[in-house]
């Protein structure tokens, strides 16, 4: 009598798994992998970080290169888990780019075990020092795995660059944009570095970053209103790439140098979209409004948050939030109370600022 063959869905679920040892790597919701932004505030209001396979934009301010911060951030991050990196750029020497990247800070279990291993408590445990005898070989042990725990995403130190042992041994791959006539050379240099990140595997060791700072600036040449169909035909091919691999590609634009339409055309091609701005000086009316304001740098406004695997929408609590620098060291983002409605005119103090990338909008959304 044969056997009958057991039944099964076309529809089935492909699930990589995720080797409880490769770092950078988080599990989220209908088998979304996560890495981390660099940013532990970000990463908490993106609901885990960037998902594999999605492509980042962050829309520039023109006064302020508040974006920079953002891109140092995701690019040390990647390179402490030891990701390999591809780095564009329009200046003429991107590798030295490497050199402003900011360190890790050190954790509160850092800084916890670095007081236990103090000389002045190195006899520990004066309460209960008759338990000693009970930890033996196995307290070199704990506290060997303890030194091998591998963090999802660190505070990086603004004011320290990144240790060399970091890039040093590492695939760092670096382009320049400046000179290039088109947009070719730099498909070909994303293309290889992909295919090595390929989504179809049964497992992922490692995870690929790809970072564009200021992909439609001026001084390229490919950069003219004549060319804005190439550029957008790169972010396309770009966004087809990167959502066959495991991999996650931020890209910075200065949309003010793009018509609307093709600005429009940039963010809706974003599976996450983000922009910033920068904060005047001396700006009395959202000093009134906003606490803290001495201490803000700038606004990051979250347009768009990625969702794959899932149709069900993103629902923030809020999406302007502040930009400080804690300790005048650590990135860290907070939000905004909406603004208080003038009786007077019945509309909101908030409408005088702008976190759009365009200075057409005149909303402070919250």
């Amino acid at each position: 009598m044969a056997t009958s063959k057991p039944w099964t869905s076309s529809f089935s679920r492909n699930l990589a798994t995720v080797p409880s040892s490769t770092p950078g790597l988080k599990y989220g919701p209908n088998g979304t992998i996560f890495i981390s932004s660099g940013i532990p505030d970000l990463d908490k209001i993106l609901g885990g970080g960037f998902p594999l396979g999605s492509l980042v934009m962050v829309m520039e301010d023109a006064e302020a290169p508040h974006h920079m911060l953002l891109l140092r951030n995701f690019m040390s991050q990647g390179l402490v888990h030891k990701q390999p990196l591809l780095y564009a750029s329009p200046s003429k020497d991107p590798k030295g780019f490497l050199g402003t990247l900011p360190t890790p800070g050190a954790s509160k279990d850092d800084k916890s075990r670095d007081r236990d291993r103090d000389p002045e408590n190195e006899n520990g445990l004066r309460i209960a020092w008759q338990y000693k005898k009970y930890f033996g070989e196995n307290q070199h042990h704990f506290d060997s795995n303890r030194d091998v725990k591998h963090e999802y995403c660190h505070d990086f130190d603004l004011r320290k660059p990144l240790e060399k042992h970091f890039i040093s041994g590492q695939h760092i791959d670096c382009v320049s944009i400046l000179d290039s006539p088109n947009l070719a050379a730099l498909r070909d240099r994303c293309a290889p570095f992909l295919a090595q990140f390929p989504r179809n595997d049964s497992s992922i060791s490692s995870a690929g970053r790809i970072s564009i700072q200021s992909f439609c600036a001026p001084q390229c040449k490919y950069s003219n209103m004549l060319q804005e169909w190439d550029m957008l035909s790169f972010i396309r091919s770009l966004r087809s790439m990167i959502r066959s691999s495991n991999a996650v590609a931020v890209v910075t634009f200065p949309p003010s140098l793009l018509s609307p339409s093709f600005s429009r055309r940039w963010q809706h091609m974003a599976d996450t979209l983000l922009s910033v701005r920068a904060i005047p000086d001396e700006d009395k009316e959202m000093a009134k409004l906003l606490t803290g304001y001495q201490d803000m740098v700038g606004l990051l406004n979250v347009h768009k948050v990625a969702r794959i695997n899932t149709q069900v929408p993103v629902i923030l609590d809020a999406t302007t939030f502040s930009i400080k620098l804690q300790k005048r060291r650590f990135l860290v983002l907070e939000s905004l109370n909406q603004a208080p409605i003038d009786s007077s005119s019945g509309t909101s103090y908030g409408t005088s600022a702008s976190c759009s990338g365009s200075s057409k909008s005149g909303a402070l959304d919250f």
